[in-house]
């Protein structure tokens, strides 16, 4: 004889607060979201490995470790390329992933502009720049969201344009060190990348204020 169980108002099963728990969790749960539940996946786990080659790649340019230095940092784009892929043939982006991807590559260029401006191999000026444009855009994007609850705002052509130019001078920088033939051409990429940093900044502060006044 089966036995049959009564829900006391007021009571819940099991199975009633899972789907309580999942109408208030959606994402979660996997309703209404083209994003994999997966966390610790293999395209994260590469994007926190390119992480922690930022202090590694410190540490080895302050004890002038150039090649390896250069080598980490060669390694470090081959993963940022790795882990993009992974994540869209895999399906394997995540809101986790979507935040630490380009946090690690503020975190990498950081670190080795940092560590190079105090070896003085990069001016002051360049570090001073590059880190003000990027405390501006956060300031922006908190201003953008609390004002018009958008999360998300697409990076310009002109903004990985300015990202490609910062890493060609860190790159420049050290190949200086270890081949030495790239000398004459480093001052003009300097300049080149001072100069698209301030028009990128520009561009989405004027973006930010064109979706405040919409």
């Amino acid at each position: 004889m089966s036995s049959t169980r009564e829900t006391v108002p007021g009571e819940q099963g099991d199975e009633g607060r899972s789907a309580r728990r999942c109408s208030w969790r959606s994402r979660r749960c996997g309703i209404g979201s083209g994003i994999g539940l997966a966390v610790v996946n293999l395209a994260n786990s590469l994007t926190i490995l390119r992480i922690l080659m930022a202090p590694a790649i410190s540490i080895l340019l302050v004890y002038k470790f150039w090649r390896l230095a250069l080598a980490i940092f060669l390694l470090a784009g081959i993963t940022d390329a790795l882990d993009g892929f992974i994540a869209r043939s895999r399906a394997q982006r995540t809101e986790l992933g979507m935040i630490l991807d380009p946090l690690a590559d503020k975190l990498l260029l950081f670190a080795a502009f940092m560590t190079l401006v105090y070896l003085r191999q990069i001016p002051r000026w360049l570090f001073i720049l590059v880190v003000s444009r990027d405390l501006i855009l956060i300031g922006g994007f908190l201003v953008v969201y609390i004002a018009t609850g958008k999360t998300t705002v697409s990076v310009s052509p002109m903004g990985k344009l300015t990202t490609g130019l910062q890493l060609a001078t860190v790159l420049g920088t050290m190949l200086l060190h270890v081949t030495g033939g790239v000398g004459p051409y480093l001052p003009t990429l300097i300049i080149l990348t001072a100069a698209v940093t301030i028009y990128s900044g520009l561009e989405y502060v004027l973006r930010g204020a064109k979706l405040l006044s919409g």
